[in-house]
């Protein structure tokens, strides 16, 4: 075994770390008897030789080696082997732009080397790919559960492959392999035009005819994935009924799970805990990704997407509805609809006594901010009711001493979650609440961020965050833990926490000093003609080098003394050509605080209208337009940056709001906007706490804009 591995000069490779004068020990870490040796090969694996998805030189050497382990039975967990080749040889061969972009590049290119060396990689995987073909009889159900994907992805004959994959169904009897090899039909078909319209059809009459309702819904997901313009109407009570076919013929599998478990603190063993967990109780786990590739392929059909949903949240079964949470949350952060009874039903499983469902609800309310209203009953109860489960149904009980928090039963991370989902919903039933977690020790930061949206009734809050703030030292993590009290400060009007801010502000040691101060100042600003006590402080700050702490100590000087004198000066010094365009807009932000006052800016504001910063134009068209009205010059530079970039809309959307009939020409636009159902945020794989909050404020805001251009009146 491993013949020719001494031969090879591994101290010359190189891997994510260096020299890879350690992958042979790996490599045969891999073919150890010992469990614990070879999760921790397969780990140093995917750590070092083919880290973050990388093909260095010493991956390429490693190819024959894995090949050769993999076809010998005597090997175990051959299928985790299986799954790092299809990783490694992962390139689509068949990729024209792939190809395309390896051919244009020069060898002396930076990037020449890494894609040269996933192309090898690819080829050299494929050269062997036979291996693959003997895997899918292979008497270990995890080597053939991991072999159809490594087929489909990386044998050179896919005609052969497919035959191959359906006859292996009809003699396949575990459930998960049986999906897999469904799963890499559709692959092949995806990878492979010429192949797509016979494996459409066929996977179209499994969907019809196979007995097991399981297979019959991986193949609807992969005929959809695969045919997404001819996913059938019915596609929402197909699915359905099919989940309801599952949930009454599977049997839940034993709690905990047989077999050796590595006490190695390796990565992929956290992983694969994590997934166990996951599944732990579940009568049929694996729904979720075949609902998932549905999902995917139904994309714009939001409406048909909201009721698989709902369905999902009526289910019995607790896994489905905690596997609709989660589908939801990805539909929601990337289309716009009416969620209304989605909200509703999620805030219902805040009473389950599942955890691991009730953790999947709040999580999920935790990002709707606005949306969250129709759950809110839910929170309140999940925050004030006995335990989950209980049935109790009565007022929550006070902790006895030492327990810190009032509400026992529930746990700090949950409650700090349903807290803030209430917090952000802007439900004033959160402010007593939010008082009692300030009366703890510790209090999670992003509660203290949601109190801007809680109106009024928050005042009451002042005397407590100005008492926790005393309580910060001014040391090296003055930012972190003064920052988000001064945001709460200015959110429900402290003005009484002047001394305490002002401490804050004279305090700042050097690390961070300048952030330190630019949120003490912005909370000063917030207290208007409260804060008259700073204002020695604000006139000496506006000489700051930092643009962002001279100009919020200018907005801080006008809001406290109502005189624009030495605050226009200020600002206006940071208005110079040459200057960069983050002074620029700092300065151009406080202008557009101060308004109509600011007149005398405009004509120094006027040059950045002309800038090659969008921000900068975006910037300085605000502020023209709120120093002085002008929309002859403002609304083409805000229009154009509309379009240019999707990011800026938000803001612009305010400023057309406060335009009214005057911003008429931006009717088009706007209209364009309510129509679209993407969310204009929205990214592939990414997302952000504030991102629907942010889309749905867009929306408010063109809603605002659009009935004040109608209505003709400012």
């Amino acid at each position: 075994m491993l013949t020719g591995i001494e031969e090879v000069d591994w101290a010359s490779l190189g891997h994510a770390y260096g020299p890879a004068d350690d992958v042979p020990e790996l490599l045969r870490g891999l073919a150890s008897a010992d469990p614990a040796e070879r999760e921790t090969a397969l780990d140093g694996m995917y750590g070092a030789v083919h880290h973050q998805g990388d093909v260095y030189d010493s991956t390429l050497a490693c190819i024959p080696f894995l090949l050769e382990l993999v076809a010998d039975p005597a090997v175990q967990d051959r299928g985790c082997i299986v799954e790092l080749l299809t990783s490694i040889g992962g390139i689509e061969l068949d990729d024209d732009d792939e190809l395309d972009e390896l051919d244009e590049l020069a060898p002396d290119d930076e990037e020449f080397i890494p894609a040269a060396n996933y192309a090898m990689a690819a080829a050299a995987i494929a050269a062997g790919a036979d291996v693959f073909l003997g895997l899918v009889a292979d008497p270990d159900p995890e080597v053939r559960l991991a072999a159809p994907c490594a087929l489909a992805s990386l044998h050179p004959e896919p005609g052969r492959v497919l035959t191959l994959l359906r006859e292996r169904l009809t003699v396949e009897r575990d459930t998960e392999v049986r999906l897999a090899l469904v799963a890499a039909v559709g692959r092949i078909a995806l990878r492979h035009a010429s192949l797509r319209d016979e494996t459409v059809d066929w996977l179209d009459w499994l969907a019809r005819a196979a007995h097991d309702p399981g297979l019959r819904l991986a193949a609807l997901a992969q005929r959809a994935r695969c045919a997404p313009a001819d996913i059938p109407d019915d596609v929402v009570p197909w699915v359905t009924r099919l989940l309801e076919e599952i949930r009454t013929a599977a049997q839940a599998p034993a709690a905990g799970a047989d077999g050796y478990r590595s006490a190695a603190p390796t990565l992929i063993g956290q992983v694969r805990e994590l997934l166990e967990e996951h599944a732990a109780g579940r009568p049929a786990p694996w729904t979720e990704e075949l609902l998932r590739t549905l999902h995917t392929a139904l994309d714009d059909r939001v409406d048909d997407r909201i009721a698989l949903v709902l369905a999902q949240l009526r289910s019995p079964d607790w896994g489905q509805r905690s596997d609709a949470i989660r589908l939801c949350g990805g539909l929601i952060r990337m289309w716009r609809g009416r969620y209304e009874e989605v909200v509703r039903l999620v805030g219902d499983q805040l009473q389950d006594p599942e955890p691991r469902l009730r953790e999947a609800a709040t999580s999920f309310l935790e990002r709707l901010f606005e949306l969250g209203g129709p759950a809110s009953d839910a929170l309140v109860a999940r925050l004030t009711s006995g335990p989950a489960g209980s049935g109790t149904g009565g007022p929550a009980v006070p902790a006895g001493p030492g327990h810190g928090s009032g509400y026992a039963f529930i746990g700090r991370s949950g409650r700090d979650g349903a807290l803030l989902a209430l917090a952000r919903a802007g439900d004033a039933r959160a402010v007593p609440l939010l008082a009692r977690a300030l009366e703890e020790g510790e209090v999670r930061r992003e509660l203290l961020y949601a109190m801007d949206g809680l109106g009024p009734s928050a005042a009451m809050l002042a005397p407590l965050l100005r008492r926790r703030l005393a309580e910060v030292e001014l040391d090296e993590r003055l930012y972190d833990r003064a920052a988000p009290l001064l945001y709460a400060l200015a959110a429900v009007r402290g003005g009484q926490a002047v001394p305490e801010v002002l401490r804050v502000l004279r305090g700042a040691p050097e690390n961070r000093r300048d952030w330190v101060r630019d949120s003490a100042l912005r909370t000063l600003a917030s207290f208007g003609p409260a804060a008259r006590e700073a204002v020695p402080e604000l006139r000496r700050l506006l000489a700051a080098e930092s643009a962002a702490v001279a100009t919020t100590a200018a907005r801080a000087l006008w809001a406290a003394e109502g005189d624009t004198g030495e605050a226009l000066a200020a600002l206006e010094w940071w208005l110079r050509p040459g200057l960069s365009g983050a002074d620029w807009c700092c300065a151009a932000l406080a202008l557009a605080e101060i308004g109509p006052a600011a007149a005398g800016a405009a004509p120094a504001l006027r040059p950045g209208l002309a800038s090659r910063d969008l921000w900068v134009r975006v910037r300085t068209a605000t502020a023209l337009w709120r120093v002085s009205g002008e929309t002859a010059t403002t609304l083409p530079v805000l229009l154009a940056a509309w379009e240019e970039n999707r990011h800026a809309r938000m803001d612009i959307a305010e400023v057309l709001a406060e335009m009214g009939p005057a911003a008429s020409g931006a009717q088009l636009v706007i209209l364009t906007e309510l129509t679209r159902r993407r969310r204009h945020n929205a990214r592939e794989g990414a997302s952000g706490s504030h991102d629907i909050h942010l889309d749905e404020k867009l929306l408010t805001l063109c809603r605002a804009a659009l009935a004040r251009m109608e209505r003709g009146r400012p």
